[in-house]
């Protein structure tokens, strides 16, 4: 007898979301495999930091849904998106200056400490808030022994990430993220959301502006990760990257999938390079024979 197939890690089904009259999400169907690494890729406003938005809960869809390991998430709650697995990083990194490069990395901890917040599910109601605000408040001034447990397997797990990036993060644990080098906020912002133990983690450009070598980096740990079992969708611009690492690649323009498949198969798909290049510049270049700039920018060179 065959084994039932595995519910998709990540469901997302037919995605829409409007700002005025300009449809920046059109109909997007999106379905990760559990351990699947899958890149989105597409031309500026194409959609796709906006898509990874509406699956992390940032906005809120017009219609469509996402699911992960088969539940259905509430629309527009970020809280619900990360309770139910799902961590990410941002296009425009997003560390707390103030906070040490521990203390950042803690912060993603928050949906899964219970002992420290006994009642936050009664935040939800407006007349009961200071309630679950009134009990943190008290175990934070007098600790009982299951927050000081807490407590310790929290900078467990903190150290535990920390130690991914041993030369670059370890070293400047206790440092305030305001003095950190640009790739290591990014790196502390990674960090941040392994912390969670993603059931799946949304990765928006987190090579942008990492020169050649730290983006190398960046793609061995994130190899490693994907040889861990990880599920990972990457948004990138860097196609090398999204190459050596993609199981599949998503293309999306002007707010819709126009291709789907292996790394080499869109490499090889002319409506890819139609997004990038425009039609008119396509036929320029003699129709389907490529130029040099065309091979480059659909990583084939």
């Amino acid at each position: 007898m065959s084994e039932s197939p595995r519910e998709p890690a990540l469901a997302v089904r037919d995605l829409r979301k409007s700002f005025g009259g300009v449809k920046a999400v059109d109909g997007v169907e999106l379905i990760v495999a559990p351990g699947e690494f899958v890149s989105i890729i597409g031309p500026n406003g194409s959609g796709k930091t906006t898509t990874v938005n509406l699956v992390s809960g940032v906005l809120r869809p017009d219609a469509g849904r996402v699911e992960v390991d088969g539940l259905r998430l509430r629309p527009g709650s970020q809280e619900a998106a990360a309770a139910a697995g799902i961590a990410r990083t941002f296009q425009n990194g997003r560390v707390f200056g103030s906070l040490t490069v521990r203390e950042n990395v803690e912060i993603g901890l928050h949906t899964t400490v219970t002992a420290a917040r006994p009642l936050r599910s009664l935040a939800r109601f407006p007349v009961l808030r200071w309630l679950p605000l009134l009990a943190e408040t008290v175990l934070a001034l007098v600790p009982t022994p299951a927050v000081r447990a807490e407590r310790r397997a929290t900078a467990a797990l903190v150290d535990a990430q920390l130690a991914r990036f041993p030369e670059r993060l370890v070293p400047r644990a206790d440092n305030h993220a305001y003095t950190l080098s640009y790739a290591n906020r990014r790196r502390t912002e990674i960090a941040r959301a392994l912390a969670l133990r993603p059931r799946v983690l949304l990765l928006d450009e987190p090579a942008a502006g990492m020169n050649q070598t730290e983006t190398a980096e960046v793609g061995r740990q994130l190899a490693e990760l994907k040889a861990a079992g990880q599920t990972i969708v990457l948004v990138e611009h860097k196609l090398d990257l999204v190459n050596a690492l993609s199981d599949r690649v998503i293309v999306l323009d002007e707010g819709r999938v126009i291709a789907e498949g292996t790394p080499e198969q869109i490499q090889n798909d002319e409506r890819v390079i139609e997004a990038y290049l425009g039609r008119r510049r396509l036929r320029a270049a003699g129709g389907p024979r490529r130029t040099t700039a065309e091979k480059v920018i659909v990583g084939a060179e």
